[in-house]
């Protein structure tokens, strides 16, 4: 059976999501948990493999349990009142550390799967200008930026980011990895001393969000503008003319798919490998080529 988590992480101390030896991350203490709880290996897949340091309120994950260890999922004594799953989740809880908690799990439907089905995925990246800094409690999760930022400045050149483009110049590189995304949405709100970024996108690539909060952060102080940041697009390789934001301000906070009959058809959509027609084939450099959809 092929179950659906919904997961919260405190990212701070580990390694990023995906399993690493001899690393502490996300899924390999989940997948710990899972085994213990199953009584066998199992194999955690996310909707986003945060990077080390990068928290979660909204992470989605599936898992595939043999049907003959679902079993262990249940208590001897089954309460007739909880949801199939809730004794699950109350039993992953005693084998996993306080900065990861599963707040739910469901029966996957049909076609699902955590990251090729998903439409979009939902960050928010969090400063404070305070000239403090951050207060003790909220330390770990905002990026102190005691300096000021001119936050409608960095809304502009926001704007111009939105849309399909080929975002090399703000991704590492990852071979026969593609650079293009449909950003959705990169909004800026201020209140006060705190600062939010809202970032939405059909996929990311890796370092992606930090490195458009990094660029941004250079407009807000005034050292680059809104022209510079749509000259980004043009570039084939990752910028070096801004640094990369810090994780700790970086969460996912939710993932959206379709409805459960469109599952399928999404993945088919998902696994399309994005790419600029003629790169290899024609003289004009890849940046001059519209963008298309290609099978790998």
């Amino acid at each position: 059976m092929r179950l659906r988590l919904q997961i919260a992480y405190d990212g701070t101390d580990f390694s990023g999501w995906a399993t690493q030896s001899g690393h502490r991350t996300v899924a390999g203490v989940l997948e710990d948990a899972l085994a213990t709880v199953f009584r066998t290996p199992l194999v955690l897949y996310a909707a986003g493999r945060t990077d080390s340091g990068v928290h979660a309120t909204g992470q989605v994950a599936h898992v595939d349990v043999p049907a003959e260890a679902l079993g262990h999922a249940y208590p001897r004594t089954p309460r007739p009142q909880d949801p199939e799953f809730q004794p699950l989740v109350r039993r992953l809880c005693r084998f996993l550390p306080e900065d990861v908690r599963v707040l739910d799990i469901v029966r996957a439907p049909t076609g699902f799967d955590a990251r090729f089905s998903a439409l979009r995925r939902h960050y928010e990246y969090r400063l404070s200008t305070a000239v403090f800094g951050v207060i003790p409690q909220q330390a770990r999760f905002i990026t102190p930026w005691p300096r000021k930022l001119d936050v409608p400045a960095m809304a502009e050149a926001s704007r111009v980011l939105v849309g399909l483009h080929d975002f090399a110049a703000f991704c590492r590189h990852r071979d026969g990895a593609t650079t293009i995304r449909d950003l959705q949405r990169f909004d800026w709100h201020a209140e006060g001393d705190a600062v939010t970024a809202y970032v939405t996108a059909d996929a990311f690539c890796w370092s992606m969000v930090r490195s458009l909060v990094g660029a941004l952060l250079a407009v807000g102080e005034g050292r680059r503008d809104a022209a510079w940041c749509a000259g980004l697009l043009d570039a084939s390789a990752r910028s070096s003319a801004f640094a990369v934001a810090p994780a700790r301000g970086l969460s996912l906070v939710g993932v959206d798919y379709p409805p459960d009959d469109q599952l399928e058809a999404r993945i088919l959509i998902t696994r399309d490998l994005r790419t600029r027609p003629g790169a290899a084939e024609t003289t004009g450099s890849a940046e001059e080529q519209p963008i298309s959809r290609q099978e790998p």
